[in-house]
């Protein structure tokens, strides 16, 4: 039954620590898009073009 608190206690405190590094690479910026918006440009006509067609449509 030790076992059981042993490897229960060992996942919470890797949860714990899984759940800080995520919240400190969302604050360091991580997961910031710096690459979409500069291509997003190139791809608006095409948006453009395939709702003129599915509203002729």
């Amino acid at each position: 039954m030790s076992v059981i608190y042993l490897l229960l206690t060992i996942s919470i405190l890797v949860a714990i620590l899984f759940f800080i590094a995520f919240i400190y690479s969302v604050k360091t910026g991580q997961f910031d898009d710096s690459y979409t918006p500069s291509v997003r440009m190139l791809f608006d006509d095409e948006l453009v073009k395939d709702k003129e067609k599915s509203t002729k449509d």
